[in-house]
């Protein structure tokens, strides 16, 4: 679990602070256009460069309850070059937020109107394929989606500072499940 100092660390801008409860909604399939949405932008301001682009994060899993975010997963051939992508996505509408060079090279930009997490990784990523890996799992087996569900609902019912710590919390329950992913697969 980050620790407070480290957040404000590698936040651009300053953290938003929360001082409630999160908000979660049930399942919106309008989430997935949304992703097409700002997917066709995305390739726009890419166009002429590698990239990949997926839809993850509970929004991205049908019958998941979620808080109003589009998390997108955007891989490029190298997250630190950012000169390659940031600017091209901030004409897009897009502000980069988030540098966290030491973990995986993670760059996180924000969009509104929805609201975006794009989350920009290298390609052959490790965090990016377990990103992936969970997003289908929980696609695909209704006990692991089920426990998911239960403890975000539980977590949301909490006050928190901050958004991330209430992702924090959800940690073990992420392990667990990628527990039974990794256990699948051997």
């Amino acid at each position: 679990m980050p620790s407070k100092e480290y957040v404000e660390k590698v936040t651009i801008g300053g953290v938003a602070r929360l001082d409630g409860k999160v908000v979660l909604h049930a399942y919106d399939p309008c989430w997935a256009d949304q992703f097409k949405l700002e997917e066709a932008k995305i390739a726009c301001a890419l166009k002429g460069k590698p990239f990949r682009v997926e839809h993850v994060g509970s929004t991205s899993v049908p019958g998941l309850c979620a808080k109003p975010v589009i998390d997108i997963l955007l891989l490029v051939e190298d997250s630190a070059n950012e000169a390659t992508y940031v600017e091209a996505l901030e004409k897009e509408g897009y502000t980069l937020r988030i540098r966290e060079a030491e973990w995986f090279g993670h760059r996180m930009l924000k969009g509104q109107s929805p609201e975006v997490n794009l989350h920009v990784f290298s390609f052959g990523c490790e965090e990016a394929n377990r990103m992936l890996a969970f997003r289908d799992h929980l696609r695909t087996n209704e006990a692991d989606r089920r426990l998911y569900a239960e403890t975000k609902e539980r977590l949301a019912k909490q006050d928190w500072a901050y958004v991330q710590e209430y992702a924090d919390a959800k940690s073990e329950v992420v392990r667990q499940i990628i527990s039974h992913i990794e256990d699948s697969i051997q």
